[in-house]
C-alpha cells in the first residue's frame, strides 16, 4: 500500500509521519535531528514511501539531502501557502504534519524551490558578503549621524575615511569620548573592509556567471559581484512564469489587498528572497549614480513621495528589466525599462 510522509522540522527535533490511502497513521514519531535515526525509523517502509514532505524555516540543507541521498523523493513546503483551517481549536506539531502529508497525498501541496547542492556554498558566501556589506554601512552612518547631531556638518564617506588624528581630533572639538565612539566605528570598518574584499577576491576566482546570466553585465549598476548574487539567488529563471512573479519574489512590490477602491489590509511583506531584494536595491544605488536617465527616473520619485520609496522604484524598474534580459536573452535597455 502507497504511503504518503511529512516531516515537520524543528531546531531540536522532528515529527515523522506515515499515512496511507485512508489517511491512517503508520508511523508517528518525534525523533531527534539526527539522519541516521530518521533513515532507520523509515527503512522499513522504503519501498511504499512515494514521496516525503519537508517544512522547515530554515534548517533543511542537511534533512532534504539526506533523504534525497537515501534515494526518497522529498517535496520542501512552502510554509507560506499552507493553509489550515482557522476554526480549529487545537493544533499541534502531530496535526501540522498530519495535514502536511494529507495535502502531499492529494496532490495539492504547496511546494518551494529546493536548491542545488551544488551551488549552494557560493551563495552562502556571497550572502555572508551581503551582511558584512550592510554592517559596513552602518558604520558608516553611524560616524555621519554622530558628527552631525554635534557639529551640524555633514562628511562624505570618501571624506570620513580619509580623516587623519588630527582631522578627527578637530572635528570633535578634542572631545575624548567623542573621538574614541568614531575610533571605534572606523576600526570596526577597516576589519569589514578587509572581510569584504577577501571574500569579493575569492567570489571572483571560484565562480563565474553562468552563460544564460552574462547579459546581466548590460544592466546599469550590476557589476560582477552583484551580478553573481543575483545570478546565484535566482537559480533558474525558467522558475517564474510572470514578470510580476519575478518581482513579487524580489520584494520589489507593495503588498496590500484593495476592495471597492480602499485598502483593506497587507499581505505578508516578507515574502519572497530578501537577499534577491537587497541586491537590486544596490543596484539601484549605483545605477542612479552613473546613468543619466534612471537618475532622472529617481528624481522624479523623490520629489513626488520619499528617498527610499523613490530608490524602491527603481529597483523594481530593475528587476522587471532583469526578467526580460535573462528570459528572452537580450541586452539592457533602459529606454524600455524606465519608459
Amino acid at each position: 500500500m502507497e504511503l504518503y510522509g511529512a516531516i515537520d522540522l524543528h531546531s531540536n527535533n522532528s515529527m515523522v509521519i506515515l499515512l496511507d490511502k485512508q489517511d491512517r497513521a503508520v508511523l508517528e514519531r518525534r525523533l531527534p535531528n539526527q539522519l541516521p535515526v530518521i533513515l532507520d525509523q523509515l527503512e522499513p517502509y522504503r519501498n511504499r514511501i512515494q514521496a516525503i514532505a519537508v517544512e522547515s524555516t530554515y534548517n533543511w540543507y542537511w534533512l532534504v539531502d539526506g533523504l534525497m541521498d537515501a534515494g526518497y523523493e522529498v517535496r520542501l513546503v512552502n510554509t507560506a501557502k499552507v493553509k489550515i483551517y482557522d476554526g480549529l481549536k487545537y493544533s499541534d506539531d502531530e496535526q501540522d504534519a498530519r495535514h502536511l502529508a494529507h495535502l502531499l497525498r492529494l496532490g495539492i501541496l504547496p511546494t518551494g524551490y529546493i536548491y542545488p547542492k551544488a551551488e549552494r556554498s557560493m551563495r552562502d558566501l556571497l550572502r555572508k558578503r551581503s551582511q558584512l556589506v550592510r554592517c559596513r554601512t552602518a558604520q558608516i552612518l553611524s560616524i555621519q549621524n554622530l558628527i552631525c547631531r554635534n557639529t551640524g556638518q555633514k562628511i562624505s564617506q570618501e571624506n570620513l575615511r580619509r580623516l587623519d588624528e588630527k582631522a578627527l581630533q578637530q572635528l570633535c572639538g578634542g572631545d575624548p569620548s567623542r573621538v574614541l565612539a568614531i575610533q571605534s566605528n572606523r576600526t570596526v570598518l577597516r576589519c569589514l573592509d578587509e572581510q569584504v574584499d577577501l571574500l569579493e577576491k575569492t567570489i571572483l576566482t571560484q565562480a563565474r556567471m553562468r552563460p544564460d546570466f552574462e547579459k546581466l553585465l548590460t544592466i546599469d549598476g550590476v557589476g560582477k559581484v552583484l551580478g553573481m548574487t543575483i545570478m546565484y539567488e535566482v537559480g533558474s529563471i525558467d522558475r517564474f512564469k510572470k514578470v510580476g512573479h519575478f518581482a513579487s519574489y524580489a520584494r520589489c512590490v507593495g503588498s496590500k489587498r484593495i476592495s471597492n477602491g480602499k485598502k483593506k489590509g497587507s499581505g505578508n511583506v516578507r515574502n519572497g528572497n530578501k537577499y534577491l531584494s537587497w541586491a537590486f536595491v544596490e543596484a539601484a544605488a549605483f545605477s542612479i549614480r552613473y546613468n543619466e536617465r534612471i537618475r532622472g527616473f529617481f528624481q522624479r520619485k523623490k520629489a513626488q513621495r520619499n528617498t527610499a520609496l523613490a530608490m524602491k522604484a527603481v529597483a523594481h524598474k530593475l528587476a522587471r528589466a532583469c526578467y526580460h534580459v535573462l528570459k528572452d536573452q537580450v541586452p539592457f535597455d533602459v529606454d524600455k525599462a524606465f519608459a
